[in-house]
C-alpha cells in the first residue's frame, strides 16, 4: 500500500473477494522527507500515513517494512552505474523485478502469505500454459510495460484487481468508500528524484565529468560537463553554438560512457529498427525460433510490429519500420496481442543496411 487511491482500492478488492488482506507499506528511503514537496515523489512519511488510514477504515492489520538497503541497492546505485556507463535506464521495471516481485515476494511467502496484490493496472489470466499476464481495458494506464520483467512462478503469485477499470472508476469508488485519498493526485517520473531534476540529482552524485562532444564525422564541437546528463534523441540543451550547425537541428544520436563522448547527428541518424536485447525475462515459455510479436520500449510509448528471436538470456528484435530515439538501457516489451511475453534491456540498436 503506497499511500496512493490506487492500492487503497486494490486492498479492498481483495478484502471483498474473501482474501485474507494484511496491508504492507514499503519504506524505501532512508531518508523520507516528513511531508511531500510535489505530486512526483512516494514512499514518504506522509504516504505510509494515508495508507494506514486506509487500512484502518477497511479493518486489516498495516505494517511497515524497511527496504530502503535494498532499494538504495537494487534500483538506485543500479541507476547510477547505468547512467555512468552511458545508457537510459527504466528504474521502475528494477523496482518490480527486483523490490515489489523480488524482496517483497520472498519476504511475504517466507512469513506464510500465499501471493502479492499491488495496484497496477493490468491482468492476470489464466491460459494453457498457466497464467498470463495482459494489458489493462484502460490503455491510459496501462502498466503492463513496466511489469514485463514478472517471471512465471511470480505471476502465479501476483494479484491485479484494479486492471478491468478505468481510472476514473477507481477513484468514484475511494470516494464511495470514503478514502481521503480518492482525490490525492498520482506520483510520476522517478520517486527517488521528486523535484524531477534528474540531471542535477545525477550531477551531485556523479560529480562533473568534462568531455567532447562530437560530431557525426568524429569531429569534435563543443565539451560537455558529464556524458551522464544526455540521452539518445536529446535535442535541448546540448550547449553549443547554433552559428555552427547549419541552421539544422541536432540531436544527441549515440553516448560512450567509457570514452565519457557525445556524439550529436541530424535527424535522420536517430532511427533504428534492430534491438539487441540482454537480460531476457519470460512471463511464460521463450519463443521459438523467430516469432511475430509487437514491441514497445518505453511505458506509454506505442507497439510496433516486430520479428524476434530469443536465444537463452539474449533476444534481436527487428521492428517493422524504424524508431527515434531509442537507447541501450532502455527495456523492450514485447507482446502478442494484450499478452506480454517478456521484455529485455536493450544493449545495442542498429539500422537495417538499405
Amino acid at each position: 500500500m503506497s499511500g496512493g487511491v490506487d492500492s487503497a482500492v486494490a486492498a479492498a478488492r481483495m478484502l471483498d473477494a474473501g482474501h485474507d488482506v494484511v496491508g504492507v507499506h514499503l519504506a524505501l528511503s532512508r531518508s523520507a522527507a516528513t511531508l511531500r514537496e510535489s505530486a512526483r515523489g512516494c514512499c514518504t512519511i506522509e504516504d505510509a500515513g494515508d495508507a494506514r488510514r486506509v487500512a484502518d477504515r477497511l479493518g486489516i492489520p498495516f505494517y511497515v517494512w524497511d527496504l530502503a538497503d535494498r532499494f538504495e541497492h537494487d534500483v538506485v546505485e543500479d541507476f547510477l552505474a547505468e547512467y555512468a556507463a552511458g545508457r537510459t535506464p527504466n528504474p521502475c521495471l528494477r523496482c518490480n523485478e527486483k523490490i515489489k516481485f523480488a524482496a517483497l515476494l520472498d519476504k511475504a511467502l517466507a512469513l506464510g502469505f500465499d501471493a502479492v496484490a499491488t495496484g497496477h493496472y493490468a491482468r492476470k489470466v489464466s491460459g494453457q500454459n498457466g497464467s498470463e499476464l495482459h494489458r489493462a481495458i484502460d490503455p491510459e494506464k496501462d502498466q503492463s510495460y513496466v511489469l514485463g520483467v514478472l517471471t512465471q512462478p511470480q505471476l502465479e503469485r501476483a494479484f491485479f484487481p484494479l486492471g478491468d477499470s478505468t481510472k476514473t472508476q477507481v477513484r468514484a469508488e475511494a470516494a464511495e468508500r470514503g478514502f481521503a485519498v480518492a482525490r490525492k493526485p498520482d506520483s510520476h517520473d522517478i520517486c527517488f528524484i521528486p523535484d524531477g531534476d534528474t540531471q542535477g540529482w545525477l550531477r551531485a552524485r556523479l560529480g562533473e565529468r568534462p568531455g567532447d562532444i562530437r560530431d557525426a564525422a568524429g569531429q569534435v564541437i563543443g565539451r560537455h560537463r558529464g556524458a551522464y546528463a544526455f540521452t539518445v534523441g536529446q535535442r535541448k540543451g546540448l550547449g553549443l553554438d547554433r552559428s555552427s550547425l547549419d541552421g539544422q537541428a541536432r540531436y544527441v544520436v549515440n553516448i560512450d560512457g567509457p570514452h565519457n563522448t557525445v556524439t550529436i547527428g541530424t535527424a535522420d541518424l536517430l532511427g533504428v529498427d534492430i534491438l539487441h536485447g540482454e537480460h531476457a525475462l519470460w512471463c511464460g515459455p521463450p519463443p521459438a525460433g523467430e516469432v511475430r510479436l509487437g514491441a514497445q520500449v518505453r511505458a506509454h510509448g506505442e507497439e510496433v510490429p516486430a520479428r524476434a528471436r530469443a536465444g537463452g538470456a539474449q533476444v534481436v528484435v527487428r521492428l517493422d519500420r524504424s524508431l527515434r530515439g531509442v537507447a541501450p538501457g532502455q527495456s523492450v516489451v514485447l507482446y502478442a496481442g494484450t499478452r506480454v511475453v517478456g521484455s529485455a534491456t536493450i544493449s545495442a540498436t542498429a539500422r537495417s543496411p538499405r
